[in-house]
């Protein structure tokens, strides 16, 4: 999905700080949004229009949305975030850091875009999502999406019955197997140079799926356009019209480095994620983070009840610091006086 200046027309960025930016157009990213503007917080979200189920057709396994394409739940989150005061920017964030201190020694962090437009925020939500990083397999990235999938619940039903091929990545390419075998009876297991012991392989044998050793050349595209199979290093030809694979997930993380967010490595290769606590706290204070760029594996309606806890707990957090700061005023007052 690309997203276009046109839908964003009616925002811009204010002149003035406002309480909350969120980081992240996402479903995290426009829940938490939500859960703020309807706090009557002033928040802008900064949304790259790059959200990484763009080229699935339709978003799965969240009750009442099911089905329901990922760009029109986008459209359909802005509009509501609008309808309550928030404003939706598009742009990249080139740069995210804390602002000189504030003579009220409230904190303040500076967003800068690609384009040089700011915008100063009293706190922070990250909801940039992650990245999958696919295996360097020629052919694989131009089906992603369609023909190549990486999630039995946001696709399996899709794709069942259909001859699907898993390509290993590593460990958890293994219990990906045993998933995507609930869905069909025709699985075989690539392993691409990785380790299969023969523990596993009795399982495999077991529930019927195949296993194949030899390296894989690359995905072969059929007349239709979809996958058609794989051809392997010594020249044999395996059909296939699904593949399957577990990708690396990486946390986005551009133009926020000047945040020095703490950042955790997954065991087993999974991926890379910002770390954080409840709702989404983190260790620098005033920023926090939701969805998938701290919870690696989260659906949409996982990623947007995370981006609502966050929310909540950031009003939360301003209400005592404006009471803390309405009592120091008032006492400044009576001391002058």
């Amino acid at each position: 999905m690309s997203v276009t200046t046109s839908a964003y027309a009616s925002d811009a960025l204010p002149g003035e700080t406002v309480d909350v930016v969120v980081i992240g157009g996402g479903a995290a990213g426009l829940n938490g949004a939500l859960m703020l503007a309807r706090s009557r917080r002033s928040v802008v979200v900064i949304d790259s229009g790059t959200p990484r189920n763009a080229p699935a057709a339709a978003m799965h396994g969240f009750i009442v949305l099911d089905g329901m394409p990922p760009a029109e739940i986008l459209k359909r989150g802005r509009e509501q975030v609008r309808e309550y005061g928030g404003r939706i920017v598009l742009g990249e964030v080139a740069s995210a850091e804390p602002a000189d201190p504030a003579p009220d020694a409230d904190l303040r962090f500076t967003v800068t875009l690609a384009d040089g437009r700011t915008v100063t925020a009293r706190r922070l939500l990250v909801a940039t999502g992650l990245r999958d990083v696919l295996p360097d397999v020629p052919g694989l990235a131009g089906h992603w999406g369609q023909g190549v999938v990486h999630c039995p619940y946001c696709h399996g039903w899709e794709v069942r019955d259909e001859p699907i091929g898993i390509l290993a990545t590593g460990p958890a390419s293994v219990h990906h197997a045993l998933l995507f075998r609930q869905l069909t009876d025709d699985l075989v297991y690539f392993t691409r140079d990785t380790d299969l012991d023969e523990g596993t392989r009795a399982r495999f044998a077991a529930r019927g799926i195949r296993v194949v050793d030899a390296p894989v050349r690359e995905v072969v595209e059929g007349e239709d356009g979809g996958v058609a199979g794989v051809r392997l290093a010594d020249g044999t030809f395996v059909a296939r019209r699904v593949l399957a694979v577990a990708t690396r997930m990486q946390a986005r993380a551009e133009g926020l480095h000047g945040l020095k967010l703490p950042m955790e490595e997954l065991p087993d290769g999974m991926g890379c994620r910002f770390a954080s606590g409840t709702a989404g706290t983190t260790e620098v204070a005033g920023v926090w983070v939701a969805g998938n760029a701290t919870d690696l594996a989260a659906q949409v309606g996982a990623s947007a009840a995370a981006g609502a806890l966050a929310g909540s707990h950031i009003n939360a957090l301003l209400a005592t610091a404006d009471t803390d700061a309405a009592l120091a005023a008032a006492q400044g007052e009576t001391t002058t006086h």
